[in-house]
């Protein structure tokens, strides 16, 4: 366990941190440390074990580690000692200029690093420890009080202790393979993806090339250097910087798949979850401390919840999950838009992009069905007004209903009363039903191009009922086309279910207008 405290000055932050967490060699490196920053890590009190990748050295007080950006490490305490260090990060693009932020330049943070190598050790005289431990000790107090011009006190302070550890670095005490020219190929490669971690298009392949590397020879000097596979690496960052904004931010999932370069949300949904254990929900919850404002940040969560388990389809989650919400205090309005409908629509835009399929779909839209009938049975009057009212069918000589009972789904999902008359119906069926329920929507489906004609007498009988001008028509099937539903006088060709759905709600609030 590791207790902490934490002061920032734009890019850079000092912290003392008590580590009592014993070191366990099976450790795994996905639970090291990956940091974007430079540290400069000074052991005050005790001693412990210093992971670098796969080697594990010992340390103790007086020993200074500096470990350039997008190295894996990990501080840990032995048997009954608890590790007192102190940490300061920065960037040094941000804190300096010239060669002395340009990692490929042997004046790089000071000349700290040698031999191209991303990390170095001093172990201190009393002298030097003394030295070192007072630039800390300013840079804290700078970081504190702020005085007049502490912003430059501060950059002055990191200049003068790069300059000063660079003096004691040890050569021979550090690891010899960390010098090696193939850790320096995987340490550039690692930088990189810590750079383009928000990038969803980043591949081996992309970082590779960046390299002037093939992907095979990066692969292998990957799982050599760092002792797991460059995918497995990249999820674990992507993971972990996921973890940092789910504890730290109140984005949505949405925005932390975006910022993690994650491809989409139920794709991060099932990867956390099988990374950490927990739905990215469970996890916020369980490391946030709740107040005022994290009282927010749960509801966003159970929302988010709500949404993406929709789109799987997870009946059951969804309404353990709106119970929970309606203890929270979200209405039933809130559930419906924000969570339910915010999850079908979803899967609507991936259906058109053909990323999911009619399975996927009816999954999806009968959870959506379900859920709604268990949300009515909370607060009935707040949800239960339709938006609109459709008369559906599959038109005369036209037995096909498949098409026409997604659009059915999709139409009650989006909140309107949808009217079914089943199969083979005739023009005259059509419109006196949509007479007699007041109904603002006519929707034809067809399968055959031999009953296409049918909807052109749906068209016709409309105007001879003289309800033509109160009611919308709408027309799909595989056959239709946007030309035959302009050439026959209907109001709209809805290419999928989707499409019927936003075009009937549309139609149903400009008739309200």
């Amino acid at each position: 366990m590791a207790q902490s405290t934490e002061k920032e000055f734009y890019k850079i932050t000092h912290k003392t941190s008590r580590i009592s967490k014993v070191y366990n060699s099976e450790l795994s490196l996905s639970q090291l440390k990956v940091s974007n920053k430079v540290e400069v890590n000074l052991i005050t009190e005790g001693k412990g074990i210093h992971r670098i990748l796969g080697e594990a050295m010992e340390c103790e007080a007086g020993d200074v580690y500096i470990v350039s950006s997008g190295i894996p490490h990990g501080y840990f305490a032995l048997e009954d000692n608890i590790l007192t260090l102190e940490t300061i990060s920065f960037e040094a693009n941000e804190c300096f200029g010239g060669d002395f932020s340009d990692i490929r330049s042997e004046k790089f943070c000071y000349g700290v690093f040698r031999d191209d190598s991303p990390i170095s050790y001093a172990m201190l005289s009393s002298k030097a420890l003394n030295e070192v431990t007072f630039i800390f000790s300013k840079i804290q107090s700078e970081l504190t009080s702020k005085k007049d011009k502490w912003q430059d006190a501060i950059k002055s302070y990191l200049v003068l202790l790069l300059i000063n550890i660079s003096r004691y670095i040890n050569l021979a005490e550090t690891q010899t393979r960390i010098h090696s020219k193939e850790w320096n190929t995987v340490s550039s490669a690692i930088r990189a993806v810590l750079e383009r971690c928000n990038d969803s298009n980043m591949t081996l392949e992309s970082i590779a090339s960046s390299l002037y590397l093939s992907k095979s020879r990066l692969s292998r000097l990957f799982q050599k250097e760092v002792g797991e596979s460059f995918l497995d690496f990249v999820r674990n960052v992507r993971i972990n910087r996921a973890c940092g904004l789910l504890k730290e931010t109140n984005l949505t999932n949405e925005e932390i798949v975006k910022q993690c370069g994650l491809k989409d949300v139920p794709s991060f949904y099932k990867m956390f979850k099988a990374s950490k254990g927990q739905t990215p929900y469970q996890y916020r919850m369980s490391h946030t401390n709740f107040s005022r404002n994290n009282k927010e940040v749960s509801l966003i969560s159970i929302l988010n919840d709500i949404c993406e388990n929709t789109q799987h389809g997870k009946t059951k989650n969804v309404k353990s999950l709106m119970e929970t919400a309606i203890k929270e205090g979200l209405s039933p309005k809130t559930i419906l838009n924000e969570g339910l409908l915010r999850g079908i629509n979803v899967v609507g835009e991936k259906f058109k992009r053909n990323e999911v399929y009619v399975p996927e779909v009816l999954l999806a839209a009968r959870c959506m069905n379900e859920s709604i009938v268990h949300l009515k049975s909370f607060y009935s009057t707040e949800i239960s007004e339709p938006k609109g009212r459709v008369c559906l069918g599959t038109v005369q000589g036209d037995l096909h209903d498949i098409g026409k009972n997604l659009v059915k789904m999709m139409m009650e999902s989006s909140g309107l009363e949808v009217i079914d008359l089943g199969t083979d119906v005739s023009p005259e069926n059509f419109v006196k039903t949509a007479r007699e329920n007041d109904c603002h929507i006519i929707c034809c489906s067809a399968l055959l191009t031999t009953t296409m004609g049918v909807m052109e007498q749906v068209v016709e009988q409309a105007i001879k009922e003289g309800i033509r001008d109160k009611v919308k028509i709408i027309i799909g099937g595989s056959p239709i086309t946007e030309e035959f539903a302009e050439e026959i006088g209907a109001d709209l060709f809805a290419p999928d279910a989707f499409s019927a759905a936003e075009g009937a709600l549309r139609f149903c609030e400009q008739s309200k207008i």
